[in-house]
């Protein structure tokens, strides 16, 4: 018996009755007009795939989606709890709300995500901002319907911060804000625990979406013509836990690429210890399969890494970093590394530079620690003041873009298939390759959303500009 409980159907007709009630509820509410609703979402890319769901179930509704504050009648911030600042500017965005409130009491303003899965946080919000109606945290958004339908009707404040019943619901209706660029959750939480995360206690346990609904969704996909979609999780590399069918993620992604007709795949994100050679295989002998990966090793010391309970040290890192620069010459790898963790010495942070300097990443996202309430790291001594935690921060990115420079100049006179991502305010067109770099392109706008050929002219610092060609 799977571990994991697929609820599609009674759910979805319960929420589907609420949606039919809002749909003359919010129409009469907000002057017999359709309401217009602004959903924002803070931090990753789980996130903005939730936010989809939250515009679509509105939609349901009746309402109409806008990105102007001024002109909404309901906001909804979709919150992410992994960094400090992430939660400040939310606090600071809400606190921005109150004259929109006073001046439009039928405003209805929501917050939601990972932040209000934080007891502390809730209490917060409850106390200091007493115009926000409707706080839920992320294992109800399915209940997005009821929770509105609450709020409206009794005109009291609605706080509704679920447990992690283990479950995934299905058939929610999505609104995607792409045409051509798409998010498919494969899995839903974490089992990783490591010290210094919150996103096992916000987004619960590890559960994994059957393999034929998975399928099903991105076959939707191309059939829209989506160009790249890319499979999320918060580490895809263990998906299948809790199904009863066997299955692996390098089976998924295979399955995936094998599907009829013109787009790339991306997936993230990567834990290195189940990062397999399997998995590596699958990426280099599939041409739609992008040539980036994204493997987090967030310190180069095996003393700090213990301490974070990542469960690998760095010869295991660097033995899948290897085997996959064997595997796929044209291999793009991106990191995390945070900076200044709790009783990281400066000689471990120069082991991080040591691994920098050897894998030589394309790109890092790196941070300064932040402690998170509620996770052992919070409670670990941490002596380094935070002005040498920055100087070591400025250290990295000088030795990374002294990297990121080189690798630039390498690819100049090269030609690469590229998608077409946006026309900048500049009237350049901004396109990524493969393995996920931008190069700058002079061409018509009405090229966005397609695939072309480009070769790179020009390479300043980490700054690639190309000229589209035929194809080669």
């Amino acid at each position: 018996m799977s571990d994991v409980t697929i609820h599609t159907t009674e759910e979805l007709e319960k929420q589907n009755e609420y949606t039919e009630l809002l749909k003359d509820i919010l129409y009469f509410r907000y002057n017999n007009s359709q309401p217009k609703a602004l959903v924002r979402t803070y931090g990753c890319q789980q996130n903005v795939a939730d936010s989809e769901k939250l515009k679509g179930m509105l939609e349901k509704m009746g309402c109409a989606l806008t990105e102007d504050t001024e002109e909404a009648d309901m906001i909804f911030f979709n919150t992410c709890a992994v960094r400090e600042h992430a939660e400040d500017r939310v606090f600071g965005n809400v606190g921005a709300l109150k004259r929109l409130k006073q001046k439009k009491p039928s405003l209805l303003i929501g917050l939601c995500g990972c932040m209000m899965e934080q007891e502390h946080i809730a209490a917060r919000i409850y106390k200091s901002f007493p115009y926000v109606g409707l706080v839920f945290g992320t294992h109800v958004i399915h209940r997005f319907p009821e929770l509105i339908y609450h709020a409206v009707t009794t005109g009291k404040r609605f706080v509704e911060r679920g447990t992690d019943d283990g479950k995934i619901y299905e058939g929610i209706p999505i609104h995607r804000d792409g045409s051509f660029k798409g998010w498919l959750p494969i899995m839903y939480g974490c089992d990783n625990f490591c010290t210094y995360c919150i996103v096992p206690y916000v987004r619960g346990r590890e559960r994994s979406r059957r393999p034929s609904v998975v399928l099903d969704e991105a076959r939707q996909m191309i059939s829209a013509g989506y160009k790249e979609i890319t499979l999320l999780g918060q580490n895809v590399n263990s998906y299948g836990k809790g199904l009863d069918e066997q299955t692996s993620f390098a089976g998924l992604l295979q399955s995936v690429s094998d599907m009829e007709g013109d787009f790339w795949v991306r997936f993230m994100t990567s834990h290195p210890k189940d990062a397999s050679a399997g998995l590596i295989d699958v990426i280099a002998d599939n041409s739609k399969i992008c040539s980036h990966l994204h493997l987090p090793f967030q310190s180069g010391s095996d003393r700090i890494l213990k301490r974070m309970n990542r469960s690998y040290d760095t010869a295991r890192y660097l033995e899948i970093v290897n085997y996959a620069k064997s595997r796929i010459p044209d291999l793009s790898l991106t990191s995390d590394v945070i900076v200044g963790f709790p009783g990281e010495t400066y000689e471990d942070f120069q082991k991080t530079l040591d691994l920098i300097r050897e894998v030589e990443f394309t790109s890092l996202f790196t941070f300064i620690y932040s402690p998170r309430v509620g996770t052992p790291a919070a409670k670990m001594d941490d002596p380094i003041p935070y002005e040498e935690k920055s100087k070591w921060f400025s250290e990295l990115l000088k030795v990374q873009e002294e990297i990121a420079a080189k690798r630039c100049m390498s690819m100049v006179g090269k030609t690469y298939r590229v998608l077409i991502e946006e026309q900048a305010k500049n009237g350049i067109l901004n396109a990524r390759t493969q393995n996920n770099i931008i190069v700058e392109l002079q061409g018509s706008p009405d090229m966005v959303g397609n695939f072309a050929y480009a070769e790179v002219t020009e390479a300043k610092n980490w700054i690639l500009r190309g000229r589209l060609i035929d194809k080669p």
